[in-house]
């Protein structure tokens, strides 16, 4: 029987370059070499694609890939920008399409779509530099919304990246210039106290059409107070899966990323973060393509249940395949 080829991107130009490295890797070294002859396709940092280690035209690079799974996170592999690509090449993919991506991606618009089917999110206000507000003007109208502490985030950034505390209205404005300085757009996020939660989402997967993987509490070490960019990269978040959370709890939580997963309208997968408070849980937000690396919550929420990496990388496949 002839393998399936798999085309595997990896690389690219977002601030998560070094972790969709690895999540490749991962998708490289998790599919069966006597089913799949898989294609490790890179895009590097100036979103050249890379082929055998020689720059190639990314239609080129697709030439005779049967299927490809996308492990770029952040920036071009989850705005919609590769889904739009793929979509024009007619190969088949993995993961979102180029709209759930974007309205997973875009954190103003998110926010927007997941309050209007009624899911729970900290209170929040955004600004950008087409903004006629200086940031201190921008500092009041967060503070009339809720109070400190807040949490200033760029608009469009994952795994932590560009993210700030701030205990107190003085210190706003600077942390809100920062951001924008830096990435053009800000969200500020009232900052909730509570435990850090994730929960994965796949679909048509053991017989149910919406499967939510268990729940897994996310351990950030002594002294953080948020999962920082630094807990990503050098692995150290600590995943207990099962958790400690009542059957109760952790079925509002399974729940509450179902929901998230088609309220964003997206495809084949999801993973959800959140914090859960003793009264409540808020989602902070959904990511279109899971990390697969090292210290990621994916895997071992795949574990709990008897499943695996490469298990769900062919289900992937197939979703891919079937796309309609």
């Amino acid at each position: 029987m002839a393998r399936t080829i798999v085309g595997v991107l990896r690389g690219g130009t977002s601030s998560e370059y070094d972790l969709s490295l690895k999540t490749g890797a991962a998708m490289l070294a998790g599919l069966p070499e006597d089913r799949y002859d898989t294609r490790d396709i890179f895009i590097d940092k100036r979103g050249i694609w890379h082929m055998r280690g020689m720059p190639v035209p990314s239609a080129r690079a697709l030439q005779q890939v049967d299927v490809v799974l996308n492990a770029l996170h952040g920036g071009m592999g989850e705005d919609g920008t590769v889904q739009r690509f793929l979509d024009t090449t007619g190969v088949p993919y993995a993961g979102s399409g180029a709209r759930g991506a974007a309205s997973s991606m875009n954190k103003v618009r998110a926010h927007e779509l997941l309050e209007e089917a009624g899911i729970r999110m900290p209170g929040f206000v955004a600004f950008s530099l087409n903004d006629d507000l200086d940031t201190a003007e921008m500092a009041r109208a967060a503070f009339v919304n809720f109070g400190p502490p807040y949490i200033v985030k760029p608009a469009s950034e994952g795994a932590s990246n560009g993210i700030k505390i701030v205990d107190g209205v003085i210190d706003l404005p600077d942390a809100i210039g920062d951001v924008l300085d830096a990435y053009g757009a800000a969200l500020v996020e009232q900052f909730i106290r509570g435990e850090h939660v994730s929960a994965g989402v796949i679909e048509d997967f053991r017989n149910e059409e919406l499967y939510a993987l268990p729940p897994s509490y996310q351990k950030i070490p002594d002294g953080s107070r948020f999962i920082e960019n630094r807990h990503h990269h050098d692995a150290l978040l600590q995943h207990e899966v099962p958790s400690h959370f009542t059957h109760e709890e952790k079925a509002q939580i399974m729940e509450l990323a179902r929901r998230a997963h088609q309220a964003l309208g997206m495809d084949h997968f999801s993973r959800a973060d959140m914090i859960k408070t003793p009264r409540t849980t808020y989602l902070l937000e959904v990511n279109s393509v899971p990390g697969l690396y090292e210290g990621a919550s994916f895997p071992p929420m795949l574990e709990s249940v008897g499943s695996s990496v490469p298990e769900f990388l062919e289900h992937a496949i197939r979703l891919a395949r079937e796309r309609r």
